[in-house]
């Protein structure tokens, strides 16, 4: 029996978060828990006339690698792997891990190992994405795992995703449009500006942004979406920030990270906990000390913390920044083997000048 929200996500995505067209190759990938969203998701690409290369993951074959695969082993690019960067036209990746803590016990120096042996894919990928050779979107399916990470029960979590992806309205794409309109008018207000200036509870923090393009994220790579984003000057940031949420990646979760720039470059770092993880992966690569990405969330359906950066990123009223890889179509030119999110906190007390004048108090936009 079909699933009436299960298809109307699955449209969504294969009609407005990208948009699939008669002959494309269209790889989907994803957690086998996802299995009625990938299949539903491959019937409607056969119903565009396209070509559905359904690529499902299996949970813990990559811990099993990483903690017992040969140094070659980790390093070797699979046919899969490349075909998705270098070749689809289309990529729809669903997350539906029913573990998030399965890489808590490997080898942070494996985990670089691994990941920077598809440095030159995952640039290359971005690449083909600027240039519009290449759609690909990013989506959530709910979980027990991602529930209990939320500190809820999967039913309200799952209407919580439901929720943040507007998937609870009776029509999805215009809600994502009118927000599309909403942040272009902060993109209009923002173009041809240069300094930003964060200050905050243990943040004084300023970066420039001149001559970058910022871009309206409404729902396409990101689903759900809702956010503005551009790639500072490489050099540009000064200052400390506090990043007040914790950062949850490969099976670790970093709290009250610090970071204090000088030129653009991170010159030291903290963390209440796993610092040391936080260390490593800052001398992932030379790139991996600077930003490639600053962004304002403006998905105010997404108001709580769940430890998951595909909704924390969004939350409406914050910052967040990515050291590491930046995306070439901002005019970006930072190149890392890692590209990796924090958000900053500013609702309570903050405050965002640009050029001066005053963009956002308290987590609210006041122009």
């Amino acid at each position: 029996m079909k699933n009436p929200i299960i298809e109307k996500w699955a449209r969504a995505l294969v009609g407005y978060s990208v948009e699939v067209h008669p002959g494309q190759s269209v790889v989907i990938t994803g957690h086998t828990a996802a299995e009625d969203l990938l299949v539903a998701c491959a019937n409607e690409v056969i119903a565009r006339g396209a070509h559905p290369i359904v690529w499902p993951l299996v949970e813990g074959v990559t811990p099993y690698l990483l903690e017992h695969g040969s140094d070659e082993q980790l390093a070797w690019l699979s046919p899969f792997e490349q075909f998705g960067r270098l070749e689809a036209d289309v990529v729809i990746n669903i997350r539906a891990e029913t573990n998030t803590r399965r890489l808590s016990e490997i080898d942070p120096a494996r985990q670089r190992l691994f990941t920077a042996a598809r440095n030159d894919l995952s640039a290359a990928f971005m690449q083909r994405a600027a240039d519009g050779e290449l759609d690909w979107t990013l989506t959530l399916y709910p979980t027990d795992a991602y529930a209990q990470d939320a500190n809820m029960d999967t039913a309200s979590f799952t209407d919580f995703v439901l929720k943040s992806m507007k998937l609870d309205q009776d029509d999805p794409v215009a809600a994502w449009l009118a927000l599309r309109d909403d942040q272009q008018r902060l993109i209009d207000w923002l173009d041809g500006k240069s300094e930003i200036h964060l200050t905050g509870q243990d943040t004084d923090l300023k970066v420039n942004v001149n001559g970058r393009t910022w871009i309206n994220s409404d729902g396409k790579r990101n689903f759900p979406s809702g956010e503005i984003f551009t790639g500072p000057i490489e050099t540009s940031a000064n200052g400390h920030v506090r990043f007040n949420f914790p950062v949850v990646t490969g099976g670790r979760r970093i709290e009250d990270i610090r970071l204090q720039f000088a030129d653009g470059k991170v010159v030291d770092a903290t963390a209440a906990s796993n610092e040391e993880y936080l260390i490593t992966t800052l001398d992932t690569d030379e790139g991996a000390r600077y930003l490639g990405e600053f962004a304002f969330g403006t998905n105010f359906d997404i108001q709580q913390f769940i430890g998951n950066i595909l909704f924390d990123e969004k939350i409406g009223g914050t910052v967040h920044m990515a050291l590491g890889r930046g995306y070439p179509e901002t005019g970006s030119s930072n190149v890392s083997a890692i590209h990796w999110d924090m958000i900053c906190d500013l609702r309570q007390g903050g405050k965002i000048t640009v050029d001066g004048d005053t963009f956002q108090e308290n987590g609210k936009f006041v122009i």
